[in-house]
C-alpha cells in the first residue's frame, strides 16, 4: 500500500460504513408496513472506532447445529446490524418508526456527502502538491 492509499484508507472505510448504514435505513423505511419486521441499524460510533484502530469485530461461531445464526447477516468489515429497540411498537410486531428512520436516513446521507467533500478537498490538495503548485 503506497502513501496515497494510506492517506485515503480511513475515509474509504467511513464511506463504506455510511453506505452500508444507508442501505439498512432504506430497508427499514421500505418495510415500515411489513408485519413483524424488526428495524435494524449499526452502532456507527463503534464501527468507526473499529475502523480507526484497524480491529475487526468478534465473530460468532456455532458450537451446535441447533444454535441460531447471528442476527443481521454478514455485515460489512465485521460490523453486524443490531435490532433497534422500538419506541412504540405496532400491534402487528413491526418496530419501524418511519419518521425516526427518515430522519436517520437524511442525517446519514448528509454525513456521507460531507465525507465525500472532505475526500475531494484532500484529493485537490494532494494533486496541488504533486503538481508543485502548493
Amino acid at each position: 500500500m503506497n502513501s496515497i492509499d494510506r492517506a485515503f484508507a480511513f475515509q474509504e472505510k467511513v464511506l463504506a460504513l455510511r453506505g452500508y448504514r444507508q442501505q439498512l435505513l432504506a430497508s427499514n423505511i421500505v418495510n415500515a408496513d411489513t408485519p413483524n419486521y424488526k428495524a435494524v441499524d449499526i452502532d456507527f460510533a463503534k464501527a468507526l472506532q473499529m475502523a480507526r484502530t484497524g480491529r475487526e469485530a468478534v465473530t460468532l461461531h456455532k458450537t451446535s447445529p441447533r444454535h441460531l445464526d447471528a442476527a443481521g447477516g454478514a455485515g460489512i468489515a465485521g460490523i453486524k446490524p443490531m435490532y433497534r429497540t422500538a419506541i412504540q411498537p405496532s400491534i402487528d410486531g413491526n418496530t419501524v418508526d418511519a419518521h425516526f428512520e427518515q430522519a436517520q436516513f437524511t442525517e446519514n446521507a448528509l454525513q456521507y456527502m460531507a465525507t465525500l467533500q472532505f475526500i475531494n478537498g484532500k484529493i485537490k490538495d494532494t494533486m496541488a502538491v504533486l503538481q508543485g503548485t502548493k
